[in-house]
């Protein structure tokens, strides 16, 4: 039976979120322009995502691909050393202050500072090539039952080249074994990952949990 979130994650996530949104607004400045002054297309980028119990919401990002990066392949998955990905974006991934404008997502009761991936509806799976819904994928039910994070076990420990199915795994142990302490070690790890650039590497080089 797995837990139930715990009664400090939403106070947690909404002052640390509001906190984080208030300290690096400079760099969204930043950002902004240097996105824009690429290649002058659009800054942000919208994508609907599913949330807890499965609610679909809209994840907020800074654009790190080319305009219309998926008009010929699809909703695909983004693997290591993209093509699509820009220059300016691919910093932003590989450091994930592309995805800062979440910090929003989370103060809205979207999103949670820890948790399982957002993921979309559907979506070219790298490696497999398939295109299945993540409803029907194994575990998707209970993985549902938190709301998604911008970072967690999986994003911390699991290698970007596994299954989704198989990333599932992680969600369930973190949402088995969630707690306070639980959730400021790994935002701990993710500004550790975020210092060093190896969020966009297939390995961290952390062992695995499970």
């Amino acid at each position: 039976m797995f837990k139930r979130e715990y009664f400090l994650k939403r106070p947690f996530d909404l002052i640390l979120g509001s906190l984080g949104l208030f300290f690096s607004l400079p760099l969204w400045m930043i950002f902004i322009f240097e996105i824009w002054l690429e290649d002058f297309g659009p800054v942000f980028f919208l994508q609907e995502r599913v949330g807890k119990d499965g609610k679909l919401f809209m994840n907020k990002k800074f654009r790190s691909m080319m305009v219309d990066a998926e008009k010929f392949t699809g909703p695909i998955q983004a693997c290591e050393n993209d093509a699509r990905v820009t220059k300016i974006g691919r910093w932003l991934r590989r450091t994930a202050m592309d995805e800062l404008p979440q910090l929003l997502n989370i103060i809205k009761g979207e999103m949670s500072f820890v948790g399982p991936r957002p993921l979309r509806p559907m979506e070219i799976e790298v490696g497999t090539g398939k295109n299945d819904s993540i409803s029907d994928i194994r575990f998707f039910d209970a993985r549902s039952c938190v709301k998604p994070g911008l970072t967690g076990v999986a994003q911390v420990f699991a290698a970007r080249t596994i299954t989704r199915e198989y990333k599932f795994r992680y969600d369930l142990w973190y949402i088995d074994h969630q707690s306070f302490t639980l959730d400021v070690w790994l935002i701990l790890l993710s500004v550790w990952i975020s210092f060093s650039r190896k969020w966009d590497t297939v390995n961290k080089g952390f062992q695995k949990p499970l």
